[in-house]
């Protein structure tokens, strides 16, 4: 008996729209500056349904045009939808050129919905045998469940696929047939479709009146059995429930045919579809896309002749494991080799890479070095820790197509003697040195007592300031300027993990042709991003800024802060007494135990057990009750279990992320902790920082607190210095903005927050009460991010109504403050882009968005970004210019931290009272603003007591 064929239907639009909102806040933007999420993640979801499920016939359904017997019998059909985001409307032809390159079909019939195409299809597929699948996220489907017709729930985010037979369906809407799913949605209701449904019928209510009798029809029938303002409501709205469940019903009676050839899955078109994916800079795909469907290599055994025309059968292995929608695109670059269709690589392109050993080829190398104006190097080492990575070699290239290695020593005493030979280059302040990520090949020079000096150019950081939102390392760089794939590191050292190998293992020739064509890509970038910093007007920031900056952070990453290990200890046995005592709170309230890190227990205590917060609770597309954050910090005011597992998360945290967390990360050899400072992450110019991350190490809680009470002075010979910009970003505005009554009171050393109060409550200043300040603090941080009625009220104890006044009041007392926010969103309206005091520019590419959500989020962005992105600009000055001092002067203290707007200093003792004005100097005079910089200066043993 043969295997019953398989047929996969693909909802279009709803699979796009999903992919686009799944990488709203990391939206993926290629080198045109385009943004491919949309596209990215359907294509995702479909090389998956086809990796995992090799389908015998597959086809995606389009809408076109929308619904027209709906639109027809009812008007208002899916008015209120905001307008399609321009990413989307942008990615629909590449989504259909793609897939006509695979010979995927495409089902789009004018006036009709995809819903109804797939329907129809599936009921036509069906009488013919197939077992037919349709890949959708979108409820409705599961009314056309049966025997052989599926609801296919794909991969995301971690979660697995869902596959939805008639138990499942039954069992999600707690019905006896399917097809009782329409008179579920007739009766709830769709908000997103704008179908009205039975007013206050819920789901709960709706799963109830199903039970009771049966359809919507029966329900109607029998309004006698109702009562109170329920049978008031339905018997009112009879109409209105019977077109609710006809506007719910999927059509499958549409003008399309099953074309049991035309939908058989065959061999792409790899030459169009590879073209498509170069376009879209999609390189991580292309490679799995022809691990899927390209023939196996003919060095395995099989003539590409001898291969099955249907290839994805003989490429795929078996494949059962969890597999996340979005993993395609986050692999490491390790995927096929031999893609060279678009990009040139080491074997197809001409090139002269040298390995340079013995006295007279080292003497010839520095001679030809010690000649040039611009030279290109590049480390290769043991590891990617830069305090104990060890030097394996170094390549140079000051000619595209050419460059030379020199291989060191494992003998560290030899290995010293052979870089001291290098020294009057890197010394040489008149030649340039290029570099891509020079601030690691720093910190390895310095392991070796060489100092880079000299003009530097730092090809990732170009790019950064190039292009902000697209992402900076060498190989997409490579590949998206140059036309050219480098070879990929886990070819000479395997993957990561316990197998991986060092470099020293790797044969000369191998490593030479790998690490000379590093320095030779990365010195034809740096002629290419030299002229992009001028187009982008960003080449005195890059100069002036950000390239002094890769050596002051280099140092800074070097030095490291002490950490009273401890004193965490002892801390984290507080913690666990906290976290007890909380937890048996909880539980006393709620009168059981449960797993508080459960959503789904949570959820099912909170809103089924104890009724908190009303009935209509917001429930996740998994349909468990919604138990983050903003939903439970709206309720803890009013209910101490919700309070007190806040409190419980807090502490968690805590304990997870910092107090047990910071201790492992102590280097085993300086014993002192050593961040790494990112340049290239933060699109507002803001510095970032790993292992650990320094930036987000709470603040405002008291245990939160006690984090930073664990970074200590070195000894007893230093004390730390803590020098924090004050209310940095107001004063920007105030100075940016020109607005005089702000720039006043700060020039005239007021409290800002007071002499706000006092104006928009028009009360005098002695008189301003401390909830007033508290208010008025609110306004002024809030306003840079658009702060609305809503957020306000919900910040504050302000009713909508007083929150609106206030802010209405704030803008009279500010009058220029509004007219700078409207001038910048216009600005970005006309130039798609804002900027900083210095130049530093963040695109916005949503700003004329006729999405109103996503058009707002572009809106805040163009007020704060210019405020942001100046305080970052003006605290790295601060950071050069101080480094400089203290290294010119020979000072025993050190500059180590820098968070926000504040930085952390080591300070000798003996040093302590020079060193306070001249920090402060140095920060307050960093840039002249209409407004005064104020910075507050702290010290103490330890990072709080400085504080």
């Amino acid at each position: 008996m043969s295997q019953q064929k398989r047929l996969f239907l693909l909802d279009a639009y709803a699979l796009i729209f999903r992919g686009y909102y799944a990488f709203i806040k990391n939206p993926r933007i290629n080198s045109k500056g385009m943004d491919t999420s949309a596209i990215m993640g359907f294509m995702n979801s479909l090389m998956d349904v086809i990796k995992r499920e090799k389908p015998d016939h597959l086809a995606v359904a389009f809408d076109n045009g929308g619904s027209q017997l709906r639109n027809d019998i009812f008007p208002e059909y899916k008015a209120h939808r905001d307008a399609t985001p321009e990413a989307i409307k942008i990615a629909i032809p590449y989504i259909q050129q793609l897939l006509k390159a695979m010979h995927i079909p495409i089902i789009e019939v004018k006036g009709f919905e995809a819903d109804d195409l797939i329907g129809t299809i599936a009921k036509q597929a069906e009488k013919q045998n197939y077992k037919v699948f349709m890949v959708t996220p979108d409820k409705d489907f599961a009314q056309l469940v049966s025997e052989n017709i599926f609801m296919y729930k794909p991969a995301r985010m971690g979660n697995g696929i869902e596959i939805w037979g008639i138990p499942e369906v039954l069992a999600k809407f707690e019905i006896e047939r399917p097809d009782q799913v329409i008179d579920f949605l007739g009766m709830m209701g769709d908000t997103a479709d704008n179908i009205p449904g039975l007013p206050g019928v819920g789901e709960v209510t709706a799963k109830k009146l199903l039970k009771e009798f049966g359809t919507m029809e029966n329900l109607l029938a029998n309004t006698d059995k109702l009562k109170g303002k329920m049978k008031e409501n339905i018997e009112a709205n009879k109409e209105k429930g019977l077109l609710s469940k006809t506007l719910a019903t999927i059509i499958i009676d549409c003008p399309v045919v099953f074309d049991e050839k035309d939908y058989e899955l065959s061999t792409p078109d790899v030459e169009k579809t590879d073209a498509l994916f170069n376009e879209l800079e999609f390189r991580r795909m292309a490679e799995q896309f022809d691990a899927i469907f390209l023939p196996p290599s003919p060095t395995e055994g099989k003539g590409i002749e001898a291969v099955d025309p249907r290839l994805y059968k003989k490429n795929l292995a078996p494949h059962t494991e969890q597999f996340d929608m979005f993993a395609i695109q986050n692999e490491d670059q390790n995927g096929v080799e031999s893609r060279t269709a678009f990009y040139n690589t080491l074997e197809n392109t001409p090139h002269s890479y040298q390995i340079i050993q013995g006295d007279l080829g080292l003497r010839l190398l520095l001679q030809n070095l010690q000649k040039q104006a611009s030279v290109c190097f590049d480390t290769e080492t043991t590891g990617l820790d830069a305090l104990h990575a060890e030097l394996v070699g170094i390549s140079f290239s000051y000619e595209k197509g050419k460059g030379f290695y020199v291989p060191f020593p494992e003998n560290q005493e030899e290995a010293h003697s052979l870089i001291d030979k290098f020294i009057p280059f890197f010394e040489n302040e008149k030649i340039e040195k290029i570099g891509q990520n020079l601030k690691y090949d720093l910190k390895i020079l310095s392991n070796y007592n060489v100092t880079v000096k000299g003009k530097l150019f730092d090809t990732m950081i170009a790019h950064y300031l190039i292009n902000p939102d697209m992402r900076h390392n060498m190989d997409i760089l490579a590949e998206t300027y140059l036309k050219y794939a480098p070879q990929s590191i886990e070819t000479l050292i395997g993957k990561k993990g316990k197998n991986q190998k060092s470099m020293r293992d790797v044969e000369l020739e191998v490593i030479k042709e790998y690490a000379v064509e590093d320095a030779d890509v990365t010195l034809q970038l740096k002629e290419i991003f030299i002229l992009e910093l001028d187009k982008t007007g960003t080449k005195k920031l890059f100069e002036d800024i950000e390239i002094p900056l890769v050596k002051v952070l280099a140092a800074m990453e070097k030095e490291g802060i002490r950490l009273d290990v401890p004193f965490l200890k002892s801390l984290s046995q507080e913690l666990d007494k906290d976290i007890k005592t909380l937890e048996a709170t909880i539980f006393d309230i709620a009168g059981e135990k449960f797993n508080l890190a459960s959503p789904k227990q949570l959820g099912d205590i909170l809103f089924d057990k104890l009724k908190l917060g009303g009935t209509k609770q917001k429930k996740t597309k998994t349909g468990q009750y919604a138990t983050g954050e903003e939903v439970l910090s709206y309720l803890a005011k009013d209910n101490k279990i919700v309070s007190a597992i806040l409190d419980w998360r807090s502490l968690i945290k805590l304990q997870n992320t910092y107090v047990e967390a910071l201790p492992l990360q102590v280097d085993a050899c300086t014993k002192r902790i050593h961040t790494d400072y990112m340049q290239t992450v933060a699109a507002t110019g803001r510095l970032s920082s790993t292992n650990p991350n320094l930036q987000n190490i709470p603040i405002r809680t008291e245990r939160g607190q006690q984090i930073r009470k664990a970074f200590v002075a070195r000894d007893e010979n230093y004390t730390l210095v803590s020098a924090d910009y004050s209310q940095i970003e107001l004063r920007i505005i105030a100075a940016l903005s020109g607005e005089e009554n702000m720039i006043k009171a700060f020039q005239n050393h007021e409290d800002i927050h007071k002499s706000t109060a006092s104006k928009v409550f028009n009360v005098p200043l002695e008189e301003v009460t401390r909830e007033q300040r508290s208010h008025a603090k609110t306004v002024n941080f809030g306003i840079i991010y658009g702060v609305s009625a809503f957020g306000l009220s919900n910040q504050t104890n302000l009713s909508r109504k007083e929150s609106a006044d206030l802010i209405e009041a704030y803008y009279q007392t500010y009058p220029r403050l509004k007219s700078y926010i409207q001038e910048q969103i216009d600005f970005a309206r006309d130039n798609g882009y804002v900027q900083t005091i210095l130049g530093r520019r963040r695109y916005l590419k949503d700003i004329n968005s006729q999405n109103a959500i996503v058009r707002g989020g572009a809106e805040r962005n163009a007020v704060n970004a210019p405020i942001q992105g100046s305080a970052a600009d003006i605290i790295k000055i601060a950071m050069i210019n101080i480094h400089k001092k203290l290294t010119d002067d020979n000072w025993k203290s050190k500059m180590l931290l820098q968070v926000h707007d504040e930085l952390v200093f080591d300070v000798h003792n003996s040093e302590l009272e020079k060193i306070q004005p001249m920090i402060k100097y140095e920060m307050e005079n960093a840039f002249k603003l209409d407004v005064p910089l104020d910075v507050e200066i702290g010290k103490g043993k330890d990072w709080l007591e400085a504080h």
